[in-house]
């Protein structure tokens, strides 16, 4: 599996998660978001709707009735009812079942000192099971920019 590090310098994730989760539907690749708290989910239920005037990312979240139909599946849990390909975890949440994912995409705050430790000792976790590793850090103007 590969794991790979997004670390948020510039934008805040409200800006640059729905971009990343826009490519990664471009690539026709399910995703699941886990998120700390139902609040995250709820405030990302709405901005997945009105990010971009015109388009939206087709979503739902653990209080659809439609789960295993959704492309993009938001939780607070490890449950994948879609059988997404993707797993995003945001703001330090990680997750107890991470085998059956093609991708691990770890967003983090670039500007707090704790979450920047914490995603240190989960890279180096992961390095040490083996997995592949890579990290991307914001440019000035919000792309990525792969710097390991």
């Amino acid at each position: 599996m590969e794991i790979s590090f997004y670390h948020l310098t510039v934008q805040s994730l409200d800006i640059a998660l729905p971009k990343l989760l826009s490519k990664v539907r471009l690539a026709n690749m399910k995703v699941l978001v886990k998120v700390k708290s139902t609040e995250d989910m709820n405030d990302l239920d709405l901005l997945l709707w009105t990010f971009d005037a015109e388009s939206f990312l087709v979503h739902d979240t653990l209080k659809s009735k439609y789960q295993k139909d959704q492309p993009i599946y938001i939780t607070t849990g490890d449950e994948n009812p879609a059988f997404a390909d993707v797993l995003v975890l945001t703001d330090g949440t990680t997750s107890t079942s991470m085998d059956g994912y093609k991708r691990v995409l770890e967003i983090f705050d670039g500007t707090n000192s704790l979450a920047v430790d914490a995603a240190r000792e989960r890279w180096s976790k992961y390095k040490n099971d083996g997995h592949n590793i890579s990290y991307f850090q914001q440019s000035e103007t919000g792309g990525w920019v792969k710097k390991g």
